[in-house]
């Protein structure tokens, strides 16, 4: 499990620094298996901003772009990639900076026009995989502020091994939990307030648990009114630091908590769920259901299902189907914050040959109390 430094201080103290840290916690029984840095230390990367780009007088797939650095001057920059635009806010290396490809930054000419720099994507910084074109930045940056300072990417990131009798371990508020009992600090939990609405929950929507031993509690919740756009910077930061790839704020939302809690979510689109409700049952002879992954599964009768009045919808505890996922349509979303037998969801896992980061943290077992304050730290 891959843990961020700074977030951990978010709930607790931190006396140490992540070497003395990862020491200390193997020490209480907690493995850790490394410490890296989040990012690279990127010298001479900077955040611009676009404020001209015209087609290369020679090159019909290149653009030449006039980019605002602050401090360090305007620079022209030949583009290749597709996704290039006046008014963006980028990623800026100058020339002096070493990329961690390998790749040192020189001015040069690139058919006949003078380059100074390199608009940078995500995997040219080291940052991720994505290499399909720029990485476009929030406008909220200040421009000509180092990369690393802007993004508050000077976090460390702790790879924990947490055995399978530690399932309260399995988050970040484990871990600041296990740090607060060794320092005799103070653990601070996170805000869940929210705001609810006056129609009762009942008059839309229905949970029916007809296998209460392999679904002890089951917790729902229904938001309206949503916006699928892109959750903010930091957050998919974070997610990226813990190996998750951002998607949108509504799934994004689920794995941050998830993250952070220990309990696993699942965000269903609530108009794709037949009379708007929910069944957990066991499967039927024969059923199947196409998961996220885009794989059609056979379901057999030991198999705990979420369902809606007619068909199943998510794999308990395992992963969840294709046809009632959050997409950019969405405008209604019914929140599940669920606990699910450890037994159930390791016989699943391993008979569809199927692991996630739900799965990891069910078949060791987690606090069916849980469910309710993971939920409302989801809404909040």
């Amino acid at each position: 499990m891959l843990i961020s430094y700074k977030w951990i201080q978010d709930y607790v103290d931190v006396p140490w620094e992540p070497e003395e840290l990862a020491h200390r916690l193997t020490m209480a029984g907690l493995e850790v298996e490394g410490v890296a840095k989040l990012a690279p230390d990127l010298p001479r990367v900077y955040v611009g901003v676009v404020t001209d780009c015209e087609k290369h007088p020679d090159a019909d797939n290149l653009k030449v772009c006039i980019v605002d650095v602050g401090e360090q001057g305007a620079h022209t920059i030949v583009c290749g990639a597709p996704n290039v635009a006046k008014g963006q806010t980028v990623a800026v290396a100058l020339e002096g900076a070493h990329l961690p490809g390998g790749l040192t930054i020189k001015s040069t000419k690139i058919r006949g026009v003078s380059s100074n720099g390199m608009i940078c994507s995500e995997s040219e910084l080291g940052l991720s995989d994505d290499h399909e074109g720029i990485w476009v930045l929030p406008n909220c940056l200040n421009v000509g502020a180092p990369l690393v300072e802007a993004l508050d990417l000077d976090d460390v990131i702790l790879d924990v091994s947490v055995y399978a009798n530690r399932p309260d371990c399995m988050s970040v508020l484990g871990i600041a939990r296990e740090i607060a009992a060794l320092t005799q600090g103070e653990l601070t939990l996170p805000s869940i307030d929210y705001v609810t609405l006056d129609t009762p929950i009942s008059n839309r929507t229905s949970v029916t648990v007809e296998d209460p031993e392999r679904c002890p509690r089951y917790t729902a919740a229904l938001l309206e009114d949503v916006r699928i756009e892109e959750s903010p910077l930091w957050m998919q930061l974070r997610l990226r630091g813990a190996g998750m790839r951002p998607i949108n704020n509504v799934v994004d939302i689920t794995n941050y908590v998830m993250l952070e809690t220990g309990q696993p979510l699942h965000a269903f689109d609530f108009e794709h769920l037949e009379e708007g409700r929910l069944v957990i049952r066991t499967a039927r002879p024969g059923e199947k259901m196409e998961t996220l992954d885009g794989v059609e599964r056979e379901l057999t009768p030991e198999m705990l299902l979420i369902c809606d009045a007619t068909a199943p919808k998510c794999i308990a505890g395992v992963m969840g189907g294709l046809d009632s996922e959050v997409t950019q349509d969405t405008k209604q979303v019914l929140l599940e914050t669920a606990n699910f037998s450890p037994v159930s969801v390791r016989r699943t896992s391993r008979t569809l040959g199927l692991s996630s980061e739900s799965s990891a943290r069910f078949e060791k077992g987690i606090d069916p109390s849980g469910t309710l304050f993971a939920s409302q730290r989801a809404l909040h």
